[in-house]
């Protein structure tokens, strides 16, 4: 991720207010904050991870032997963690041809089943990630170069397919209680072209 979507992920976290009222509203900038940090995070460590090991490489012949487990950690959290992200800002990919030519009402009432029906896929994928991961904790893996085991570095993976449950249901809740269609509980339906669109 280069400086100005740093900087996009920076403005839309530190301008973004839910549009859900009292505990829900409070909860989704909870989570809009915690995820922020984490893609920060996540981006920023593994740059210095990579940019580390090419120095190492350039200046002692080799490279960290760790690095690669580091950077596959720190994909995993990035991924997940932009999940909920992409839902927040209503920037995951939209199929609309026939959604467009409907009326407002039909739109809205699209809109709910889609976002409830999404929620429920992603508290089901959530399900079998947890399963997975214990699996992977039976087995007792470990990983070669950190030695520490596997399954630790999975639980990002239904982290974020919760938080972007969450971010569904909560979507669903906002066009279910105010005027309009919107994408998620801060983003109106709708098309523009901004600098800050990814």
């Amino acid at each position: 991720m280069n400086n100005n979507n740093q900087d996009i992920v920076e403005d839309d976290t530190a301008s973004y207010h839910s549009g859900l009222p009292g505990v829900l509203g409070w909860l989704d900038e909870w989570i809009a904050r915690i995820e922020a940090v984490m893609l920060a995070a996540g981006v920023l460590l593994m740059a210095i991870n990579t940019c580390a090991n090419v120095i190492a490489r350039f200046v002692f012949g080799e490279g960290f032997f760790f690095s690669g487990e580091i950077n596959r950690i720190l994909i995993i959290l990035i991924t997940f963690a932009g999940l909920g992200y992409a839902a927040r800002h209503g920037r995951h990919i939209r199929m609309s041809a026939l959604y467009d030519s409907l009326s407002v009402r039909l739109r809205k009432v699209l809109m709910v089943l889609i976002a409830l029906f999404t929620s429920a896929v992603m508290f089901f994928l959530c399900y079998h990630a947890y399963g997975y991961i214990e699996t992977l904790y039976s087995r007792g893996r470990i990983l070669p170069a950190l030695g520490f085991e596997i399954w630790w570095i999975y639980l990002w993976v239904p982290v974020g397919f919760a938080i972007t449950g969450i971010q569904y249901l909560l979507t669903a809740v906002k066009n279910l209680t105010s005027r309009g269609v919107f994408l998620s509980t801060g983003v109106p339906d709708g098309y523009g072209d901004t600098e800050t669109e990814v």
